[in-house]
């Protein structure tokens, strides 16, 4: 049962190209007459996002970023969309409701379980922060009017946020990968904007393995007056190994990327099974992977932290039948940490 995503380039879409262009020229060009509106909160926004449809790292950046400013005293929330949730309107996500992924999207709450701050989920994040700031007011400040003047250090970071132009940012962040470079725009390849785009970005994130072969190239597409940023990534595994002979699954964007960091450390997969990025597990894909267990003779499973928080109680004790469900995390943090907080506390302020 191999439900491989295929991000390689769909040559049979190559004739919608041209619309998804022209579509973005649309927007673009509505946004510089004014007719579509961006609207600016009270306290700074940074967002983190990218140029491709996803896989590029933005969830372990932003917990590495809140942490950051967490350190140093800021009150830190998170903005994000929710993809895939099944709430409406503008909520803040609880990690204790019962099936809180769905509810509120799988990476809001792995941001809000390893964050440990407000994540407010809404497709309108500038209603979303209005309801963080109010909220914010409400819980801390017996003067109300205070808390919105922002007299204290509060920073939104707006997660996934490049495209999202109608909320003012304070700083654009944006994440790029090697594969990005060298990829094409949806629905023929997984770009959402010409690598052009960087031209809007203050800061670009390259992953540390990769800098130097790509940072040259990336520096041509940007402003003069934008900065580098560099992170490290490292796997850690839960306590609760998964056996001498696991099965990885998961449901990111970039299954890949999962696979080789697991090999990376050492672990000796005997099946890799990838669903489509988002993917809501069912029993039946319970059933279907100790299926597949068993006639591969593992010992366990492997997942990402984005996919264990959509499996529940019931999911878990039917993977138990061939061992433990070992969570990978990617342990995301900035190279030059003092350079990076430095240039966020003085964009804020």
């Amino acid at each position: 049962m191999r439900a491989r995503l295929n991000r390689k380039r769909r040559g049979w879409t190559w004739p919608l190209v041209p619309l998804y262009t022209a579509g973005l020229a649309v927007r673009d060009g509505l946004r510089r007459m004014g007719l579509l509106r961006t609207r600016r909160l009270v306290w700074p926004v940074i967002s983190v996002g990218s140029l491709s449809a996803g896989g590029a790292g933005k969830t372990p950046v932003v917990i590495a970023m809140v942490e950051l400013l967490k350190a140093q005293g800021w009150h830190v929330d998170v903005l994000s969309r929710g993809y895939g949730r099944t709430g409406r309107g503008v909520e803040r996500v609880d990690v204790t409701a019962a099936d809180a992924a769905a509810c509120f999207g799988d990476e809001p709450v792995m941001i809000a379980k390893r964050a440990g701050v407000p994540v407010w989920v809404g497709a309108e994040r500038f209603a979303a922060g209005v309801s963080a700031e109010q909220a914010a007011a409400n819980e801390g400040e017996a003067d109300s009017s205070a808390a919105l003047r922002n007299d204290k250090k509060q920073v939104h970071l707006l997660d996934d946020g490049f495209q999202h132009l109608g909320l003012a940012r304070t700083l654009d962040v944006v994440l790029v990968t090697e594969e990005d470079l060298d990829d094409t725009l949806l629905p023929a390849g997984n770009l959402r904007e010409p690598v052009v785009a960087l031209r809007r970005a203050d800061v670009v994130v390259l992953r540390e393995q990769e800098r130097e072969r790509v940072e040259g190239r990336v520096r041509r597409l940007m402003r003069s007056d934008a900065v580098v940023w560099s992170v490290r990534r490292v796997m850690r595994l839960s306590a609760d190994g998964a056996g001498a002979t696991p099965m990885a699954f998961s449901a990111i964007a970039r299954p890949e990327d999962f696979w080789a960091m697991l090999e990376e450390a050492g672990c000796d997969l005997v099946d890799r099974v990838a669903f489509g990025d988002h993917h809501a597990y069912s029993m039946a894909d319970m059933v279907r992977m100790v299926e597949t267990a068993k006639n591969c003779e593992a010992t366990g499973f492997l997942t990402t932290e984005k996919d264990a928080v959509k499996l529940d109680t019931a999911m878990l004790e039917l993977l138990g039948v061939v061992g433990s469900v070992c969570v990978a995390g990617l342990a995301t943090s900035f190279v030059g940490e003092a350079d990076v907080l430095g240039e966020l506390e003085a964009r804020c302020r």
